[in-house]
């Protein structure tokens, strides 16, 4: 059985190693309950920027782009992957809008432990994540974004599991402070069977593609992948920042 694109792209050795992303010393922090509040305010304030910005316009971006035909027959393979996709980002425009809004009640809920969101400026990471967003989906093509969409989500999907398996038991929370609880909703949220399935169908998208080993599109494929692993490697900020950022 020859190899998937989504396996073979999670098995390449990238320019960053694929943990770096995954295993992030700020993802490490997050899991161990050693994060400082503020800088978990400012991850958040950048997330937002992301969920509620760029991504929902790299979506239409996307969608803009499915390539529909008159010619395709309603039970075509082709016309049911349309269909599929088209779905698919419907409910991932629906999932970030409820991130969005679970973003808000988390600044809300421990405005007396967080500092609010306002007082970040966005961090040039966040530029260069959502630069690169817009540039593949304005100037890539329909294989390019779907691979990149899938890469986005896969490695936050790693990246919280990652922040799971360090978690304390659920039994200590009674004691626990308020960054460790609003910890709790986030891996909640990117780690739950829903999220789970979204990635995997999305996974599943991309090797409907049917993209040839060794072509044009499958060598892009495998620099978008390299690409996003940089990107979120980035994305996540380093203790300390929050410091710089927050008297500046």
């Amino acid at each position: 059985m020859s190899v998937t694109l989504t396996a073979h792209l999670t098995s390449l050795s990238t320019a960053r190693p694929y943990t770096a992303a995954t295993e992030h010393p700020f993802l490490t922090a997050v899991g161990t309950g050693t994060l400082p509040p503020a800088l978990l305010s400012l991850y958040l304030s950048q997330d937002r920027l992301y969920a509620a910005h760029a991504y929902p316009r790299f979506l239409g971006q996307l969608l803009a782009r499915v390539p529909f035909s008159s010619t395709d027959a309603p039970d075509s393979p082709a016309e049911r992957f349309h269909g599929d996709l088209v779905g698919v980002l419907a409910d991932a425009l629906q999932n970030v809008r409820r991130e969005v809004a679970l973003f808000g009640a988390v600044e809300h809920e421990r405005a007396h432990a967080l500092p609010s969101f306002a007082v970040w400026r966005e961090r040039k990471a966040t530029r260069d994540y959502t630069a690169e967003m817009a540039r593949v989906g304005a100037l890539g093509t329909f294989e390019d974004g779907l691979v990149f969409l899938w890469a986005m989500e896969r490695i936050y999907l790693d990246a919280w599991n990652y922040v799971k398996s360090l978690l304390p038991d659920a039994t200590v929370d009674r004691d626990a402070g308020p960054a460790l609880l609003a910890v709790r909703q986030l891996v909640d949220n990117w780690t739950n069977p829903e999220f789970v399935k979204f990635v995997d169908t999305l996974a599943d998208l991309v090797n409907r593609l049917a993209i040839a080993p060794g072509s044009p599109t499958f060598v892009h494929a495998e620099e978008i992948w390299a690409r996003v692993v940089e990107l979120e490697e980035a994305f996540w900020p380093v203790v300390g920042e929050e410091v710089v950022l927050f008297s500046s």
